[in-house]
């Protein structure tokens, strides 16, 4: 075993079910950190397809009007509880945050639980196409419990117990219910405008970053937003660069910090600091 193996090794005899928050903290900021920001991301994309998440988004002009600030707002709630602990003061504070948030615009528990299963589905997923390595079964099952301990705190009932449960959930709920629809299409735009400014995209003409998105996300959810599908060859082009890059960070030493929010550039909103407690957006 190599010493960039030695961290999977040691994840591996930890207990997914008592040790979860540690392994997804482990996951998330020392073995993946880009992945699963990435992976978020377009978790977070995805729901924009579904006409009652992105018709309410692009109602509360939140991330149409203000989309650095709820992009801020989303990455540093969840970086809070993911970084302390969901039941340290500043987990509990985010995730109270969060529920005031959710119930005043009276969110649906189905379309709740279909965010929930992005958030477990699509990083195992990614990681599965365009890791470094892929995943152990201890990984996806703290995964799992990680995010089902999080859906209770937040209210949401007939949380899935599985991978198998949540991934039959994300895509029989895709099946049902990505459809077009103006709102949720303009909140994609604006997101897509926002990720052209991030480090990892800003050097590029916007047309080709707008090219590249096209080709990493799934058909169904493209023809969900009426965007064009790039031709095959493109797709392919985009896709086998995402998993060079896996191979060549395979190359690289472990890292030895955990990237946490306070390192991301992206994250404009709060130059001089931020308190959890206000953090968020509400109705107006």
């Amino acid at each position: 075993m190599t010493r960039r193996y030695a961290r999977r090794e040691a994840i591996r005899a930890m207990d997914p079910a008592t040790q979860a928050e540690q392994i997804v903290r482990q996951v998330a900021t020392l073995e993946f950190p880009w992945d699963v920001q990435q992976a978020l991301s377009f978790a977070l994309f995805r729901t924009y397809a579904v006409p009652s998440i992105g018709g309410l988004l692009a109602r509360t002009a939140e991330l149409t009007e203000r989309t650095q600030k709820r992009h801020d707002d989303t990455v540093l709630i969840l970086d809070a509880v993911l970084t302390h602990g969901m039941a340290s003061p500043e987990g509990r504070t985010a995730v109270r945050r969060m529920n005031h948030m959710h119930r005043a615009y009276g969110i649906p528990d189905d379309d709740m639980r279909y965010v929930l299963s992005t958030f477990v589905v699509t990083p195992v997923r990614w990681i599965a196409a365009y890791g470094w390595r892929r995943l152990t079964d201890t990984e996806v099952e703290a995964s799992v419990a990680y995010y089902t301990a999080l859906g209770r705190r937040m209210g949401i009932t007939d949380i899935p117990g599985t991978f198998a449960g949540f991934a039959h959930l994300l895509d029989t709920y895709e099946q049902q219910h990505f459809a077009y629809d103006a709102g949720g299409r303009s909140v994609a735009d604006a997101t897509l405008r926002l990720l052209q400014t991030f480090p990892t995209y800003r050097f590029l003409p916007a047309p080709v970053v707008r090219l590249f998105v096209h080709a990493v996300l799934d058909e169904h959810l493209c023809r969900a937003f009426r965007y064009p599908r790039p031709p095959a060859g493109v797709v392919a082009a985009c896709r086998a660069l995402l998993r060079l890059r896996g191979r060549v960070v395979r190359l690289l030493p472990p890292r030895r910090r955990p990237v946490t929010a306070s390192d991301l550039s992206y994250l404009r909103t709060y130059p001089d600091g931020y308190r959890v407690e206000d953090l968020g957006t509400f109705p107006r």
